[in-house]
């Protein structure tokens, strides 16, 4: 890990804190910017933060943010070797679907997060950053499972979000549970074959 990657996300951090370009701003409690490897060739994006991770400042840290961490760990994936990050930095009223708007206001932290990073893969957790890398009106549904290309060749996969995985429960074959245990698996092998070695 390069300790400039680093300096230069906590400086983008640092700014994206005073920020009130949106109305997000005035009710919130912390700027959620992401957290995880700088260097990471895995970047996981998801809507916006929820309740606890608007009171803690760190993404997916709830119930499911907890699924995830499991979901890493069924491949042998660690937070602490990817980096993860949401399309808006401040909690939306009532845990809702971040706008259209709100969310290309906040994208300019995004795309600075993600030049920083340079990624190899983009893992997109739900609706909401899957039609803004993917384009399109397809739910996550049809997207799911197979991989898209994005900016400068950067693979992109979209995902079930650990939420809604939350609220179906059953692990049955063909389940959204299931396909999400298959989809993890291939992002582990795609990955390995990009990055058969860890970057310095």
């Amino acid at each position: 890990m390069s300790g400039r990657f680093q300096l230069s996300l906590d400086l983008l951090a640092q700014k994206a804190q005073e920020c009130h370009r949106c109305p997000l701003a005035e009710g919130r409690k912390s700027v959620v910017f992401g957290e995880g490897d700088p260097r990471a060739p895995l970047l996981f994006v998801g809507e916006g933060p929820g309740e606890v991770e608007d009171e803690t400042g760190r993404p997916f840290v709830g119930p499911a943010g907890q699924l995830l961490t499991q979901i890493l760990g069924s491949v042998g994936l660690s937070r602490d070797g990817v980096y993860i990050a949401n399309m808006v930095k401040c909690r939306p009223p009532g845990n809702r679907v971040p706008t259209r708007q709100e969310t290309e206001t906040c994208w300019d932290w995004l795309a600075a997060q993600i030049a920083l990073i340079q990624p190899r893969i983009i893992v997109t957790l739900g609706n909401t950053p899957t039609q803004w890398f993917v384009g399109g009106n397809d739910g996550i549904t049809q997207l799911r499972g197979r991989f898209h290309r994005w900016k400068g060749g950067i693979e992109v996969f979209p995902m079930y979000h650990p939420s809604y995985l939350l609220r179906n429960a059953s692990k049955a074959k063909g389940s959204p549970k299931h396909q999400t245990w298959l989809d993890i698996q291939t992002v582990k092998e795609r990955i390995s074959l990009l990055c058969p070695t860890p970057r310095a």
